[in-house]
């Protein structure tokens, strides 16, 4: 079992409160998911099924991450 958790979303920047706003990632979110998925590949733990919320930010931390695995 793997848990990564979603990059900085527009909200964390502010310090605000997400909840189920759907909010895209930061620039600085992208670059932590892809940092994620290069982890992930250094370690040779690679998802053979992958689970997220219906929410932007986790589905595209997750694209990110896959693709640089």
């Amino acid at each position: 079992l793997i848990l990564l958790r979603h990059g900085e979303s527009e909200w964390n920047a502010t310090n605000q409160f997400t909840g189920w706003v759907d909010v895209n990632l930061t620039a600085k979110g992208e670059k932590e998911a892809l940092r994620g998925g290069e982890l992930l590949k250094e370690t040779g733990l690679l998802p053979d099924v992958v689970h997220t919320s219906l929410l932007k930010r986790a589905i595209r931390t997750a694209q990110i991450g896959l693709e640089a695995a």
